[in-house]
């Protein structure tokens, strides 16, 4: 499930986006400053942000300058009511992915995030893979050598970080802070009783644990 962070001090407009993104399966937080969506893009990890270009405390254009010159790679949709060139320009120059004119269709959000989606996917490349475990990050479907095997969309979600992030070991509290965010249902425990259940799940009986478990240190995918 991709995560999406609206950041848009309106909140009748933060509404109907969230509405809109939440109704075609998207994960959906929202921050109504600029300062709050830093914050949040300074802890937690999405997989794009909606960033509206005129915000009470600061301009779009100033976090999204603040949020790449930190390193900051997650694909941004910059939303205004401007429409020259120049702002155009000005936007796509301090970071922007794309760039969409107020007011809009719903169905042309829906369409642009999905399109900055499938290109962040196509730069990391579509299959991620360990052992005989293979995952589509594009349909989620996870194959354990030929069978499908059916996951909930947090073990989805874990594994697909895992897999992104070998040879690196995760504390729940990092687990929790990149794959929960600020949902209310994440902590320790949600992490071990979610992890508990994709080792059933993608481990062969009997053998060694696909998932590492260090202590100290947390949850690891080593390469094959």
């Amino acid at each position: 499930m991709s995560k999406i962070l609206v950041v848009e001090d309106e909140a009748e407009i933060a509404q109907t986006i969230l509405h809109t993104l939440s109704l075609q399966g998207f994960n959906v937080e929202t921050a109504n400053s600029g300062s709050d969506g830093l914050h949040r893009l300074s802890v937690y990890s999405y997989d794009v942000v909606v960033l509206d270009w005129m915000l009470g405390d600061m301009s779009g254009i100033e976090v999204l300058k603040q949020f790449r010159f930190h390193g900051g790679v997650t694909p941004v949709l910059m939303l205004t009511g401007r429409s020259t060139v120049d702002d155009k320009e000005a936007g796509l120059n301090a970071g922007a992915d794309d760039y969409l004119t107020k007011p809009f269709h719903p169905r042309e959000l829906v369409a642009r995030v999905r399109a900055l989606l499938r290109r962040a996917v196509s730069c990391v490349g579509e299959t991620l893979r360990v052992q005989d475990v293979v995952l589509d990050t594009r349909t989620k479907k996870v194959l354990k050598g030929s069978e499908e095997i059916r996951l909930l969309p947090k073990e989805i979600a874990i594994l697909e970080f895992l897999l992104r992030n070998k040879n690196t070991f995760f504390s729940t509290e990092d687990m929790v802070r990149h794959v929960w965010g600020s949902e209310s249902d994440g902590g320790d425990d949600a992490v071990r009783q979610c992890v508990r259940r994709l080792r059933r799940k993608i481990d062969a009986p009997g053998a060694v644990s696909i998932i590492t478990t260090r202590i100290g240190l947390g949850y690891c995918i080593a390469e094959d």
